[in-house]
């Protein structure tokens, strides 16, 4: 049984769960939602104590890596007290949804909300906010002027100076998946190839050290969230980071692959209304700007706004809806091992 640790304010009763877990409640109100975050941003739960403040719902946050979810969730079953899951990538959630870990529901507001590419055609999931998967790169390395689209991360003249996240990104399986999805599968498996080929530092564990290593001249190019660089350029990584990011060029491809942060309804939630009530909230025009704001994330609708985001321009979404990501996932780890992507 976990055990809660109870602090006051003036406007609202917050309980830290010893084990990583916050509540957000407003006092006096019995109903509550329980959810089961992916995203780990401390950002989120303003939007939570809003939340809270504007419904009188409870919102008690469990928050962990998005494979350690999937897993809890298996693991307690019907037993879950699980009401809300929230993950960080398209193909997680729908993962999760073929697992039999959400329900289906319906909702006017959220399907007036979420545009029809930004959601489950099953109603299983929707999305909350939007990242673009664009490109790094350091004038001093490569030629701008060669480099508008991820297929040309194939090209013989960058060899050596490609870095790349490892395999197990999720972010670059739903990338590939993209790319399956857009080019077919003989195309995609050209690209793969050739773009390995280019790449000589090790795999990298994550987006901010390849825009590091852009921007210290150790490899030419590579493939990131936006926000990432945004968080740098914001100093919230400290003044070390911001000097490197002002140092790297993002490219945006025309049209770009964009993933999501989603929602659904857990299978065995036991507060299902109030689950539905706070994905719609979030997936409202005030929640979607409100979660994506604080983490330079683009909004469902519209795009962010702070200058550490506008300064890389507008992006054009591809015409890949995010469930086909989930779709062809498992096909694009298969072909990433195959081509050597470690």
């Amino acid at each position: 049984m976990v055990s809660f640790r109870k602090l006051s304010s003036s406007l609202l009763a917050f309980t830290c769960l010893i084990s990583g877990g916050i509540t957000i409640a407003v006092p006096s109100f019995a109903r509550e939602v329980r959810v089961y975050s992916g995203r780990h941003y401390n950002t989120d739960r303003q939007i939570y104590k809003k939340f809270a403040e504007e419904t009188g719902i409870k919102v008690r946050l469990i928050e962990a890596t998005g494979i350690s979810l999937v897993e809890r969730l298996k693991r307690e079953g019907k037993n879950s007290n699980a009401d809300v899951i929230l993950l960080v990538d398209a193909a997680r959630i729908s993962n999760a949804a073929n697992s039999g870990l959400l329900q289906s529901y319906r909702s006017e507001k959220l399907d007036q909300d979420v545009p029809p590419q930004y959601r489950d055609p099953l109603a299983r999931w929707y999305g909350l906010t939007r990242r673009v998967r664009v490109m790094v790169a350091n004038p001093k390395v490569v030629d701008l002027s060669t480099i508008k689209k991820y297929s040309d991360l194939a090209d013989p003249s960058l060899k050596g100076k490609v870095c790349l996240r490892k395999r197990n990104s999720p972010y670059n399986q739903s990338l590939v998946a993209n790319q399956l999805a857009l080019r077919g599968e003989s195309e995609t498996k050209g690209w793969l190839k050739a773009m390995i080929s280019n790449v000589s530092e090790p795999y990298f564990p994550g987006d901010i050290g390849i825009i590091r290593a852009v921007a210290q001249k150790k490899c030419g190019i590579g493939i990131v969230n936006h926000y990432y660089v945004s968080r740098m350029l914001g100093g919230v990584n400290g003044s070390k980071d911001k000097k490197l990011a002002k140092k790297v060029t993002v490219i945006t491809p025309n049209p770009a692959h964009v993933n999501v942060s989603a929602g659904g309804l857990a299978k065995y939630a036991k507060n299902k209304v109030e689950g539905i009530t706070l994905l719609e909230y979030l997936a409202s025009s005030k929640g979607s700007r409100g979660l994506a704001g604080p983490t330079y994330e683009h909004p469902l609708i519209g795009f962010n706004e702070s200058k550490e985001v506008t300064r890389f321009g507008d992006f054009v979404p591809d015409s890949v809806e995010i469930s086909q990501l989930g779709k062809f996932n498992k096909k694009a780890i298969k072909m990433m091992a195959e081509s050597g992507w470690d």
